[in-house]
């Protein structure tokens, strides 16, 4: 007979005794006289406490540590925030937070860890050079794990009252890095980078500062998401970033980006078993070796031929679809080329990558690090730059529904306010 793992663990018989008995997490639990209904139920109960706690038993609250108590809480966040199948973002996002924690406080009882911990903490996350935004994002992290904790009776509630009376760090009050406002990016600089992009790119960047759309959204688009009847398309966003709150993301889609789009709506169904996707780095690739063909200089006849020199399973080849990290870099590589540094610090025409790096100071090397930040632009302003035209032309109503946002007060973080309307109002009026 084969063994089953998954099965709880039996209702026993504790013959010394005579009373029924469970082992749970290594723990023996005695259950009352054996085969009786009364521990039958009580079987049932500590089983079901069990499987709720993650098939372990809870520890006790004096016992319990810090690195105990966060360890619970990961395992709990691996199974909770999943999309797709997989972990979102924000399990790694709490073990960043967790390892400051970890490394202070980690062999503290999690019931004595209170205020000044998680002050020291955030003291810990500036010297390291997180912003002020991360830190109290971060910060907020760690108090739902204390939170979780306490539901699931492994702390104290007192703990997690007293976490909450510690404040987010407030601008200008704090040490902690600021970091500038996400700003639209200009028509004319987008117009620059285009023209150093490859084709598949270039249509998405233009896709997304007509649509509005997220940076996600355009690296997901397939044709068999889209809905093409009537003269105003509709994009259903599969797994967006508000799915778990049930609503429903749709982008439209009009005339201009229509026309960006319908080449690549004629794709076939799926692509080795998975969805075929729109925009596909496999197409950059073709075109880029297409081009490299055109400007060949070796006659045909000498030199390898195009594909024979192909490898039969390189180590990275092209995906069927670009993610939000594989767009930013073709965009910032774009940008480098658009706007390249100086003489000094940029690469000159007779030495390589590497002898271009070698010749650089750790100063020119910082000051290079410095302009490259400055000259490029990342995917999602595009978004605010289609939030702040829409509402400077149809209102902020308009923009938020555009934009997808339940809130309006989100809708204003994208969209900046037109200060031209205010400047013709004192124009007439002051």
């Amino acid at each position: 007979m084969p063994r089953f793992f998954d099965s709880p663990p039996k209702y026993r018989k504790h013959r010394a005794t005579g009373q029924a008995i469970v082992t749970l997490s290594g723990k023996m639990f005695y259950l009352g006289p054996y085969g009786t209904k009364t521990s039958h139920l009580e079987y049932d109960r500590l089983i079901a406490e069990w499987l709720q706690n993650g098939r372990c038993w809870p520890e006790s609250q004096d016992d319990l540590t810090v690195v105990e108590m966060l360890a619970a809480y990961k395992r709990f966040a691996e199974s909770y925030y999943v999309k797709n199948g997989k972990p979102t973002r924000e399990v790694g996002c709490f073990s960043e937070a967790a390892q400051f924690a970890i490394d202070l406080y980690g062999l503290t009882p999690a019931a004595e860890f209170g205020p000044k911990s998680l002050q020291v903490v955030q003291r810990k996350m500036i010297e390291a050079g997180w912003s002020r935004g991360v830190i109290n994002k971060q910060t907020d992290r760690i108090k739902r794990a204390f939170k979780w904790a306490v539901a699931q009776e492994l702390i104290p509630a007192l703990t997690l009252q007293a976490l909450l009376a510690v404040p987010g760090l407030r601008k200008g009050r704090t040490a902690a890095r600021e970091t500038a406002p996400v700003m639209p990016v200009d028509d004319a600089i987008v117009d620059a980078t285009l023209a150093h992009l490859p084709q598949v790119v270039a249509d998405m960047v233009c896709f997304q500062r007509l649509t509005g759309c997220r940076p996600g959204e355009v690296c997901a688009i397939r044709p068999c998401d889209v809905n093409t009847d009537g003269d105003v398309w509709e994009y259903h966003v599969e797994g967006h970033k508000m799915e778990h709150t049930g609503r429903a993301r749709i982008v439209f889609i009009g005339p201009r980006a229509q026309e960006i789009l319908r080449p690549y709506l004629l794709r076939e169904p799926t692509y080795r078993g998975k969805s075929a996707y729109c925009f596909s780095p496999q197409d950059s690739e073709r075109e880029r070796r297409r081009e490299q063909h055109e400007q060949r200089k070796t006659p045909l006849q000498w030199g390898n031929r195009p594909g024979t020199n192909r490898k039969d399973k390189p180590a990275r080849p092209p995906g069927n679809r670009y993610t939000v990290a594989s767009y930013r870099r073709a965009i910032e590589r774009a940008c480098d080329l658009a706007f390249p540094p100086p003489p000094p610090l940029a690469q000159r025409a007779d030495e390589t990558a590497r002898q271009w790096q070698e010749r650089l100071t750790e100063e020119q090397r910082q000051e290079l690090a410095r302009w490259q930040s400055a000259q490029r632009w990342a995917p999602n302003r595009l978004r605010h730059s289609a939030a702040t035209e829409i509402r400077k032309r149809f209102g902020l109503e308009a923009a938020q529904v555009t934009l997808g946002h339940a809130s309006a007060d989100v809708t204003q973080v994208y969209a900046e306010r037109d200060l031209q309307k205010a400047a013709e109002v004192m124009r007439q009026v002051g």
